[in-house]
């Protein structure tokens, strides 16, 4: 799955570069695994911006600004959660010379190996914030459910490579 992993993500950094946008990660089970993904790439450093490990359900509010609401009555393993996370983080790591063309990742969920309360090992959720490609379209941003299996690293990793796999999916960042 390395190799694969590594063309989707230098595929993507090469697509973003050509459209001016940048690349943040908001991580909570993946723990720096997704900002790996990119960093490992040769010349990430034009595109990728960074990546906060919220891996605590406080760090997601006080750090990124998800909803504390949201955190108290549904837990970080939620599909709205993944979704602010995504784009608070885009927004975290926005600078004036960027504007708004960050495209902001995200991964929550549970990566076993037993359950986090209700919610079963292998759930995850993961979040894109897709920048406009002009002035007259809106920010796409999205979320979709994962069910994985495995040990919990290969849940961690299965969820790394399916962001790289939905990004590719929602934008043409490979296309180009």
């Amino acid at each position: 799955m390395q190799p694969r992993c590594d063309e989707l993500a230098s595929r993507i950094l090469d697509g973003a570069k050509s459209r001016n946008w940048k690349i943040a990660a908001a991580e909570s089970l993946t723990g720096g695994l997704l900002a790996d993904a990119f960093v490992r790439i040769p010349g990430a450093s034009d595109v990728f911006l960074g990546s906060a490990v919220t891996y605590d359900i406080k760090a997601k509010a006080s750090v990124l600004g998800v909803d504390g609401d949201l955190l108290d009555k549904e837990g970080a393993v939620h599909p709205e959660v993944a979704r602010q996370m995504a784009f608070r983080t885009s927004r975290l790591y926005r600078q004036r010379q960027y504007g708004d063309r960050v495209l902001g990742l995200s991964t929550t969920g549970v990566a076993g190996p037993g359950p986090d309360g209700d919610k079963p090992a292998g759930l995850v959720y993961i979040g894109i914030s897709v920048p406009a490609n002009t002035g007259a379209d809106a920010r796409r941003i999205v979320a979709a459910k994962l069910r994985l299996s495995g040990s919990r690293e290969e849940v961690r990793r299965l969820t790394v490579f399916n962001v790289l796999q939905l990004v590719t999916q929602l934008t043409t960042l490979t296309e180009e």
